[in-house]
């Protein structure tokens, strides 16, 4: 993968980046592709909003960034 996805990068970029990243964060608890408001904010934002942890965000980074 050439970009790598961080905390910073907006969701509407991580579907880009990554098409799978969709199922992952939908595992994850997040349902970011029907959320109006997802495609403005930032990974690290969306998993504050659902009560996330750093180590909970780590993990979600480790499976998004995988081959």
């Amino acid at each position: 993968m050439k970009n790598k996805i961080t905390e910073k990068t907006k969701l509407s970029e991580i579907f880009k980046i990554n098409p799978k990243a969709g199922e992952i964060l939908f595992k994850a608890g997040l349902s970011c592709m029907g959320c109006p408001m997802a495609m403005e904010e930032t990974l690290g934002e969306g998993c504050k909003a659902h009560d996330m942890n750093k180590k909970e965000i780590e993990e979600l980074l480790k499976k998004i960034n995988k081959k």
